[in-house]
C-alpha cells in the first residue's frame, strides 16, 4: 500500500461521511419550508408545532453537514495537489459561485430564519427559509456541475498541463450534469422522505405504547398530527421516486456515450454483447434490458470491459483501464433495490392512509406499518451512498475522464506517514461528530414538539431541566 491508496481511502470515507448530510439537508429544508407555508396559509397550531419540531433536526443536520464538508477542501490542497493544478481554472468559476453566491445566501438567509421569528414579519420570515432552500439547492447545483465535469469534461483546452476553462456556460449546461443534478436531488428528497417516516413512525407507535387504550384524547390528536406530515412525505417520497427513475434512464444513456467502461462495469459485461441482458440478482438476466436502458435499441451492442481495455490501452498507453467491479456491480444493484424499496414502502404508505368515500375519516394507521417506516430508515441512504460509489469508484482509473488519471493527481511531496496520520485522526474525528449527531437528533425526538409559540427556536427540556447547549451550538456557528 502506498500514499495514494490512502490518500483514497481519505477522500473516500470523509466524503461519503459528509455525504450522509448533504441529501437530508437538501430534502428536509423544503419540507420544514413546506410545513411553514402551510402555518403561513392557514393558521394550525400543528403546522407551527410541527414546523419548529423539524426544524431543528434540520438545524443539527446543516450545522454536523458544515462542519464535515470543510475538511473536503482541505484535502485538495493535502494530498491531492496535482489535481487541484489541472481542474483548478475550470473549478475556480463554479465552486466561486457556490461559495459566494449559494451558501452565503444559504446561511445568511438561514440565520435570519433562526432569529426572527419573534422579530420579522410572518411573512418575511417564511420567505427567509425558502431563500436559504433555493441556497443549498443552488449549491448542490454548482457542486454537482463540477463533479459532472470530470466524468465529462466540457467547455475547456489543456494549456501547459493544465486545463483551462474557455466555456463557462458549457460547464454549467454539461448534459451530464444536466442529468446528474435532478437524479441526485431526486435522490435526496427521498432519504429525506425516509427520514421523516422513520421519524413520524416512531413517534406514532411511542404514543400508542404510553397510552394503549386511547382513552387520552390529546394522545388521539398527537398520532392525527403526526399522520400529516408522514403523508406529506409519502407524497415526497413517491414523486422523488418517478423523477429518480425518468433521470436515471436518461443517465444510463450518458453513461453508454460518454463512460462505457462505468457501464459495462455495472453489468460485469465482460465482452461487447448485441441484446445485452441486466441481472438484478446473480443468476438471473432480463434479455435485451441493458441494450434497451442504454441506447432505447433492444438489439444494439454494449461494449464489454475486456474490448474497452484494449481499445483504452491503444489510445491512452499500457495501463489498468477497469475499475473495481465487485464494488461498482454491487453498487449499482444496491442503489436499484434499496432506493426502490422506499419509493415501493411510499406508496403502499399512501394506500393504507387514502380516505375512503363513504368514511371520510383518516383510517388507523397499522402498527406493523410505522415500524417498517422505521426500520426502513438507512435504506435510501445507503442506495443513494452506494449510486455515489458506482459514480465515483466506476470512472477510475480517471480522475477526470480521458485527461487525468488518479495515480498523476497525489500530492508528489506527501508521505505515507503523513497520510496515515491524517487519515486516522479524520476517522476518529468523524466518528465523535456521528456520536454527538447521533445524541442529538434521537434526543430531540425523543422529546417529542414542544407547545406550538411563534417565538424563536429553544432546545427540547429534559427531565424539567433546558439542555441549551446541544441545540443551540448548531444555531450559533451562523
Amino acid at each position: 500500500m502506498d500514499a495514494l491508496d490512502l490518500a483514497r481511502w481519505q477522500f473516500g470515507i470523509t466524503t461519503v461521511y459528509h455525504f450522509l448530510f448533504v441529501p437530508l439537508t437538501i430534502g428536509l429544508g423544503v419540507f420544514v419550508a413546506g410545513l411553514q407555508t402551510a402555518w403561513h396559509r392557514t393558521g394550525q397550531e400543528r403546522y407551527l408545532t410541527l414546523t419548529k419540531f423539524f426544524g431543528k433536526l434540520f438545524l443539527i443536520n446543516f450545522a454536523m453537514g458544515v462542519v464535515t464538508g470543510i475538511v473536503q477542501e482541505f484535502q485538495f490542497g493535502m494530498n491531492w495537489s496535482e489535481y487541484s493544478v489541472f481542474v483548478g481554472d475550470v473549478f475556480g468559476a463554479p465552486l466561486a459561485l457556490e461559495a459566494l453566491l449559494a451558501f452565503f445566501l444559504e446561511s445568511t438567509f438561514l440565520g435570519l430564519w433562526i432569529f426572527g421569528w419573534d422579530r420579522l414579519p410572518k411573512r418575511v420570515h417564511l420567505a427567509t427559509l425558502w431563500a436559504a432552500v433555493i441556497g443549498s439547492n443552488l449549491s448542490a447545483y454548482f457542486i454537482l456541475a463540477a463533479n459532472a465535469w470530470m466524468k465529462h469534461p466540457v467547455g475547456y483546452e489543456v494549456v501547459g498541463g493544465r486545463a483551462r476553462m474557455t466555456d463557462l456556460w458549457a460547464v454549467l449546461t454539461n448534459p451530464t450534469a444536466l442529468a446528474q443534478v435532478p437524479h441526485v436531488v431526486g435522490a435526496a428528497f427521498i432519504v429525506a422522505g425516509g427520514f421523516v417516516l422513520a421519524v413520524c413512525g416512531y413517534r406514532i407507535l411511542r404514543e400508542r405504547r404510553l397510552d394503549p387504550d386511547r382513552t387520552v384524547p390529546v394522545r388521539r390528536g398527537q398520532e392525527s398530527m403526526w399522520r400529516t406530515p408522514m403523508r406529506a412525505a409519502l407524497v415526497m417520497t413517491a414523486v422523488a421516486g418517478v423523477v429518480v427513475a425518468f433521470t436515471g434512464d436518461t443517465s444510463a444513456k450518458l453513461l453508454n456515450e460518454q463512460q462505457p467502461m462505468k457501464l459495462a462495469a455495472a453489468e460485469g459485461l465482460r465482452h461487447s454483447t448485441a441484446g445485452a441482458p441486466f441481472s438484478p440478482v446473480p443468476g438471473v438476466e432480463l434479455p435485451n434490458v441493458l441494450s434497451f436502458l442504454a441506447t432505447g435499441d433492444v438489439d444494439a451492442v454494449i461494449r464489454g470491459t475486456d474490448d474497452l481495455q484494449a481499445a483504452y490501452a491503444q489510445q491512452f498507453g499500457p495501463a489498468d483501464y477497469i475499475p473495481n467491479l465487485p464494488v461498482v456491480y454491487w453498487s449499482f444493484r444496491v442503489m436499484i433495490v434499496f432506493g426502490m424499496a422506499t419509493v415501493a414502502l411510499s406508496v403502499l404508505g399512501l394506500w393504507l392512509t387514502r380516505r375512503r368515500r363513504r368514511d371520510p375519516r383518516p383510517r388507523p394507521l397499522p402498527a406493523w406499518f410505522a415500524r417498517a417506516c422505521l426500520l426502513a430508515l438507512p435504506l435510501p441512504t445507503l442506495a443513494m451512498t452506494a449510486g455515489w460509489l458506482l459514480g465515483e469508484i466506476g470512472r477510475q482509473p480517471w480522475v477526470v475522464q480521458g485527461e487525468l488519471l488518479t495515480a498523476a493527481s497525489v500530492s508528489p511531496g506527501v508521505s505515507l506517514t503523513e497520510v496515515a496520520i491524517s487519515l486516522a485522526v479524520f476517522t476518529a474525528l468523524y466518528g465523535a461528530l456521528a456520536l454527538a449527531e447521533a445524541v442529538l437528533l434521537v434526543r430531540h425526538i425523543k422529546a417529542g414538539p414542544e407547545p406550538a409559540t411563534p417565538g424563536p427556536l429553544t432546545p427540547p427540556s429534559r427531565d424539567g431541566d433546558e439542555d441549551r447547549t446541544a441545540l443551540l451550538q448548531p444555531t450559533l456557528m451562523y
